[in-house]
């Protein structure tokens, strides 16, 4: 079957959470991805084979011209399979179609050839100060 993308798409709380625990390897949470997204984001998009979650990304925005990429994550077994590059041609899409005209993602070194060799982001300098902890 093949894998389908959907910018918006439906999803539960459970299977997005159990998904970005694996993917940023943290124990599972409860985080109630639902209101998150509705209150935060852009758009997000589910990638689905069959009926299970195969990746998920979300797009945050500044209400403006400018979204950011965040928790673009794969299942492990399901990764070097394409998935996450068309997870994020599919949110560039989106972002595009809503009028934004960047898209920016942070990432770290390891992810680089992923983002900027297999999904076409330019590398630039940005700055980060930690907050907590």
């Amino acid at each position: 079957m093949a894998i389908t993308y959907e910018w918006r798409g439906g999803f539960g709380n459970a299977e997005v959470n159990a998904l970005h625990a694996e993917g940023f390897r943290h124990r599972v949470l409860d985080i109630d991805w639902r209101a998150q997204l509705d209150r935060h984001s852009l758009g997000w998009v589910c990638a689905r084979d069959g009926g299970a979650l195969a990746g998920f990304v979300n797009v945050a925005w500044d209400g403006g011209v400018h979204a950011f990429l965040l928790d673009t994550a794969v299942p492990t077994a399901r990764r070097r399979e394409g998935i996450g590059t068309a997870l994020v041609a599919a949110a560039e899409a989106g972002a595009r179609a809503a009028g934004c005209e960047w898209l920016h993602v942070d990432f770290d070194e390891e992810l680089g050839p992923f983002y900027v060799e297999g999904c076409g982001f330019r590398p630039t300098p940005a700055g980060l100060i930690r907050l907590a902890g």
